[in-house]
This record gives structure tokens, sequence and C-alpha cells, in this order.
């Protein structure tokens, strides 16, 4: 995880928090050991200095008592022998304050066990060398061996002291040399665990900071957003509300006041308030859709009418959704709108539909007019003119029946535009049914219904295979009808005619022309001609209704061809384009939608 994360992330601070906890018992831990360990090496000092004190403490009670005795020796007087006689008690008390002192230093008790001996026998050759004193005076030869005895027993008791003494400084040495790097390490170890800690500290501090401008500008873009929030309700004219359950308090948005027709809270939040102003037919209907409200913790859309102060009336729809808020009370969220303009329009979309009804009504009539009151005139004009041609031609001028010539192209364009008027009627039923099609039966209907022309000019046509899909066949096969008669209508008269119909599947990406399609995939199906082609700024310009290239002398037709192939693919919800050059051919190209 980068480490940049992982400072964003919420829970950085508690971590840094837990950690610095966690450091600071472990340094006060550790304080606490260092301290202790001082404490003991200070401790262990001060008891080797003891232990050497009561050592020196005793080769000067001996010093002492031996002053003492040489003193009694020459002077014969017995205060001085005071010191001799406290001599015993004095190294008593030190000897068993040294045991007290090395009870946990088995060599020093070996030593202070022979010491003792020596000192006992040291004290025991004062007492000796006492008696010749008292007792036999003149036996000096008896006396200067006992006292240099004693010398022996002194030197020997100075030695033991000594080697104990230098035992215990050996022991001091290395407890002062603990001490010291006890007491050295210990700042230096607090001092980097107190560094560390104020790493943590101001990594926590710096995340505190930067999550409160964070907060900052969160907050402030709260307030955008709240600021906004009120505009947008009072552009969309919609208010919203909310509705404490449990405490039975409600709080309506600002733009909910101003819906009623009144000004931010110019009356208490509470629903008896906001049912003044609903219209009283509706009052039942709002009043059981609230207590239905508050039963099942929803509220469906309903529309009910308030009357502002100034009598007008006005739409409201509300929809209302339950929410658990942290404390798990229930809380009905809601917004109103007002809808007044949209069912204003809506009965003007109704009044529009009821009129283009009528005018569908009228279109129907007048196809019927077209297909039978148009055409029974026509048909009576073409079979009288047929027989004034077989029966009276003879008597005709030539201007005459030039006349009637004409009168018959008239009357044969006259039946073809109602024709193809009556086609383009038929492909604007909206109840047309898309069914599942085999599109190459639909392609060969529409060249059986072309067979005499395709054979007339002799026309080779090449047909890719095309998968089944949902059109209205009937409409289908107009549309492949009317492009291979367009391509044999206006074929080179140079050539012989080849049309070719390819098929391919495209997604709607890969062709930027049927960007705006609502379907992911569509049909491509291409009618390819070497005919005499147009300029391709025509190529819109084809598809309207009664649109011609060309004069009606040069090339027949009604303009209505291409228009009803525009229509089929409209209603198919697809497109169709043309790309062409003067004699150099045309092409269609159908993109019809991939239905499921």
């Amino acid at each position: 995880m980068p480490l940049k994360s992982v400072y964003n992330a919420p829970w950085f601070v508690k971590v840094v928090f837990v950690i610095s906890l966690f450091v600071v018992f472990f340094i006060a831990g550790i304080a606490y050991k260092h301290i202790t360990d001082l404490s003991k090496s200070q401790s262990l000092v001060v008891h080797t200095y003891k232990v050497n004190v009561e050592l020196e403490q005793i080769l000067s009670y001996l010093k002492d008592a031996e002053t003492g005795q040489r003193g009694f020796i020459i002077t014969r007087d017995s205060l001085l022998l005071q010191p001799y006689l406290k001599s015993r008690n004095n190294l008593n008390n030190s000897i068993a304050e040294l045991k007290v002192l090395i009870q946990d230093n088995q060599e020093q008790q070996k030593n202070l066990r022979e010491l003792s001996i020596a000192i006992d026998q040291r004290l025991d050759n004062f007492e000796l060398a006492s008696s010749y004193i008292f007792n036999k005076p003149n036996n000096a030869a008896q006396f200067d061996k006992v006292f240099l005895l004693g010398n022996d027993y002194m030197q020997d008791i100075r030695n033991k002291l000594n080697e104990m003494i230098a035992l215990e400084n050996g022991l001091l040495e290395e407890r002062q040399a603990s001490y010291r790097s006890t007491l050295k390490f210990t700042p230096v170890f607090l001092y980097g665990f107190v560094i560390i800690v104020l790493i943590f500290m101001y990594l926590a501090y710096a995340k505190i900071n930067t999550n409160l401008e964070e907060l900052r500008l969160q907050n402030h873009q709260l307030n955008v957003f709240k600021e906004s929030t009120k505009q947008s309700e009072i552009i969309n004219k919609h208010g919203s509300w909310r509705w404490n359950v449990d405490e039975d308090s409600f709080h309506f948005s600002d733009n909910l006041f101003r819906l009623l027709g009144e000004e931010p809270n110019a009356f208490e939040h509470t629903i008896e308030n906001f049912m003044h102003f609903v219209h009283p037919e509706d009052v039942k209907k709002l009043s059981d859709s609230i207590e239905r409200m508050r039963h099942e913790k929803d509220l469906p859309f309903v529309t009910y009418r308030v009357i502002h102060n100034d009598g007008s009336i006005h739409y409201l729809k509300a929809y209302g959704k339950s929410t658990i808020d942290r404390d798990g009370k229930t809380q009905l969220l809601g917004t109103t709108t007002d809808v007044t303009e949209d069912i204003a329009h809506y009965n003007t979309l109704e009044l529009r539909n009821q009129e283009l009804e009528l005018n569908n009504k009228e279109l129907a009539a007048f196809n019927y007019v077209a297909s039978h009151d148009l055409q029974e005139p026509l048909r009576k004009i073409q079979t009288f003119l047929s027989r004034l041609k077989e029966k009276e031609s003879d008597r005709f001028s030539e201007s005459g029946k030039t006349y009637m010539a004409r009168i018959d192209v008239a009357a044969g364009r006259m039946r073809a535009l109602i024709d193809d008027l009556l086609q383009y009627s038929r492909t604007n039923k909206a109840d047309a049914v898309l069914k599942s099609s085999n599109i190459n039966t639909l392609i060969s209907d529409a060249q059986q219904d072309l067979a005499e022309a395709i054979v007339e000019h002799d026309a080779q046509i090449t047909v890719a295979n095309m998968p089944k899909m949902l059109v209205v066949p009937f409409q289908i096969q107009q549309l492949f009808a009317n492009l291979l008669n367009n391509s044999l209508k206006y074929r080179a008269k140079e050539r012989a005619v080849i049309i070719s119909i390819e098929y391919v599947l495209i997604a709607k990406s890969e062709d930027e022309r049927i960007a705006s399609g609502h379907f992911a995939q569509y049909h491509k199906i291409s009618f390819t001609d070497n005919g005499i082609g147009f300029e391709q700024q025509y190529a819109e310009k084809i598809f309207t209704l009664f649109s011609r290239l060309h004069n009606k002398d040069e090339y027949s037709g009604t303009g209505i061809g291409l228009s009803i192939c525009k229509k089929i693919t409209d209603n198919h919800a697809g497109f169709i384009f043309a790309k062409a050059a003067p004699d150099q051919g045309a092409t269609f190209e159908i993109f019809l939608p991939k239905r499921q």
C-alpha cells in the first residue's frame, strides 16, 4: 500500500495515537527499569563502601588494642588497656555487620571466617601476653616469644583484610563501571524514545491539521451545496420535508413554504398547519396517504391541490421514503414538487392528441378518397381514352392524336402519383408489428415484384447472405423494391446494370453517422449500382418528399420512392444514407438496429 494512501487513510490518526500511547508506556517501563538498575547499581556501590569501611574499622580496632597493650607493657598503667578491652566487643559487632553485608558473596564469607579465626588468635595472644605481665613478670623469654607470635597474627590479619578489601575494590570497580554505563546510556535511550514520540505526535498533528483543512473545505462545499440546493429548489419549484416518526415532528424547507405561497418559516412546522393550505376536496386523500405512510414507512407519489392566499390553485406532487438515522430513529425524507405547469402541459398535450387523432381520421378518410373516389374517375378517363384510341383514332387530326397521347401520359402519371401517395401513407401506420423475418426472402420477393424490369434491362444482382431480423416485413420488402427500382430507373444507358447488395453487422461506435442511435449494434445493408449517380450535395435532398433531381421527361417518377425508404428506416429506428458521384453510380446504406 503506498505511503500516501496510508497517511490519508481515516484510521491513520487512531493508529498513530495507539502507537504513541504504547511508546509512552514502553518508555515509562524502560525508564523505570533503568532507574531501578541505577538505584541498584548505586546500592551496590554503597554496599561495597560499607564492606570496606567495616574492614578498615576491624583493622583500626585491632590497632587500638595493640597500641593499648604496648602502652600497658611499657607503663604498667591499666588504663591503657581500655581500648583493648573494648576492641573485642567492637570487633564482634563489625564481624556481625560484615556477615550481613557479604551474605550473598560466598568467597568473602570464607575470607570472613578465616579472618575471624585470625582475630580470635590475635585476641587470645593479647590475653596470653597480658597474663605474663601480671603473673610472670620475670619470664621474659617466654613473653618475647608470645609477643612476637602476636605480630605474626597481626600480619596475617592485615593480609586477610587487604585480600578482602582488594576483592571488594574489584567488585566496586565493576559496579562503578556498570553504574557509569547505566548512567550514560539512560539519557540517550530516553532522548531517543522521546524523539520517536515527538515524530509520531508531529505526524498525528499534521494529519489532524490536514483533516481540519479538509473539514473546513468540506464545510465550505457543504454550504455551497446547501445554497445551491436552495436555489435548485426555487428554480425547479420543489421543496423538501423531513418527518421524525418517533417524535412526530416535521421540518419543511424554505421553498416548501414558497410552494404554499408563504414566506419561509411563516408558520410552525406541523402537518396541521400544512393541511390548512390543501384544497378541501383533496384533504382526505392527503390525510389517508399520510396515515398510510405512518404505518408503511413509505409514501408513493400523491398529487393534490393547494390554495394560495391570493386564491390561485396549484398542483403539488409529493413522495417520501423512510430512513434510519445513526440514533436508530425512523425518519421519512420527502420532496414536494409544483406540477401546475406539467398539469397544464398535459392538458394541452391531451388536446393536441385529440386533434392529432382527428387529423389521422381525416387522413384515413383522404386515403379512402384517394384510393377509391380519386381512382374511380381516373379509371373512367383511362377507359374512355382507351376506347377513343380503339374506335375513333382514325377520325382525329394529328394534333388531336398528340393531345390524346399527352392525356394518356398525364393520366398514367396521375395514377402513379396516387399509388405512391397511398404507399407513403401506409408507412405512417404506428400499429405495425415487428416480426422475426428472413431478409433474404424479402429481397427475393422484391426482385420478383420487379422481375419484368430486371429482365428487360438485363440487370445483374448479387445478394449477400443475411440473418433474420426483427422488422415489419411488408415495409422492408417495399424498401428493397424501391431501392432496386431506383437503380433500374437511373441506369447508365451505355452499360449493363450491375447491383450489389452487401451486409455486415457493426457496432454503433464504428460509424459516427449513427452515434445518435439507441442500439449498440446495427445491421448495415448496402445497395451499390453503376448507374448515372448524382452530386453528393444532393445526398439528403433526395429523401425529401416530391424531391426530384431530373426532369420528368427524362426519367419518370413522382419523387416519393426514396421518401418512402426514409420513412421506413425511421419507423424501424434506423438510418439511411446515400453516397454518389456523377456517372459513377450510387450507394445507399441502410442501418437497421439489432434487436434482442
